[in-house]
């Protein structure tokens, strides 16, 4: 199966539906507080990205990696960076521009594969934000070498990735008996992990296919790519959606950096 188009056909679907959190553009008025320099971005649910993290944006190429949807693009060009979306969906793309040409912002973007930004020179981009998305990738590690190879030197990656433990679990399963019992091995994959009945059921409601990567993959492939790991911090979500989240925070975001070392 050819994972990338069927989880662009899945994500085009659900944008459509606009149900998901995800889907929904930001209000004029938040562009108008961004442009004013009040303004908030997430990297996964609840927590918004320190401030320490960002340094001054205005005029800085960004790279919003895999978060189309009318949301962190537009707010961090109404913030006075100089924006790319690259998503592997039209109808998130359609979403940020939508948001651009209702308030005057200038942005550009792109629609392809997040593990390949072969579109961009080398040394493009000052910062790459990447919310929780890589949990629709297959593989990680030619993301990871992507965000190294398109990065200046010095430049920064945001990443935001589910905690791996919230895999190991039927959600379903959970959601409905509020009981998390074992189920899986870690990396989790929806196309090896699950019964075929399962996966089939998944393809008929046009549900995208998630993979859990494990903290090596997620952490040890940034730093394999040559990044250095600079800060971390996790994340909530809500007791509705996942009873794990009584127990341990279900996401956790990065901050690396592109440094040169002797």
């Amino acid at each position: 199966m050819n994972v990338v188009a069927y989880n662009r056909a899945a994500w085009n679907q659900q944008s459509k539906a606009g149900i998901c959190r995800w889907c929904q553009p930001v209000s004029t008025e938040e562009i108008m507080a961004a442009r004013q320099g009040n303004w908030r971005v997430v990297l996964t649910p609840n927590k918004a990205v320190p401030e320490s993290w960002w340094g001054n944006v205005a005029g800085k190429k960004v790279l919003c990696l895999a978060s189309g949807g009318g949301q962190q693009a537009p707010i961090l060009a109404a913030a006075g960076a100089l924006v790319t979306s690259f998503d592997n969906s039209e109808e998130q793309l359609a979403k940020d521009q939508y948001v651009a040409d209702r308030d005057g912002l200038t942005l550009t973007t792109v629609r392809g594969d997040m593990a390949d930004l072969s579109v961009f020179a080398d040394a493009t981009f000052d910062l790459i934000f990447h919310p929780v998305s890589n949990v629709f990738a297959e593989h990680l590690a030619p993301v990871w070498q992507e965000c190294f190879r398109v990065l200046k030197e010095g430049g920064r990656l945001f990443s935001g990735f589910f905690n791996p433990l919230f895999f190991m679990f039927d959600q379903e399963e959970a959601e409905q008996t509020g009981v998390l019992q074992v189920k899986h091995a870690l990396p989790y994959s929806d196309l090896t992990s699950l019964p075929k009945e399962q996966r089939d059921k998944l393809t008929q409601e046009g549900m995208a296919f998630v993979f859990g990567h494990t903290l090596q993959q997620q952490m040890g492939g940034q730093l394999a790519a040559g990044f250095i790991l600079t800060d971390l911090y996790e994340d909530d979500w809500d007791n509705k959606t996942t009873p794990l989240n009584r127990y341990t925070a279900v996401h956790l975001a990065t901050l690396a950096r592109k440094i040169r070392v002797e």
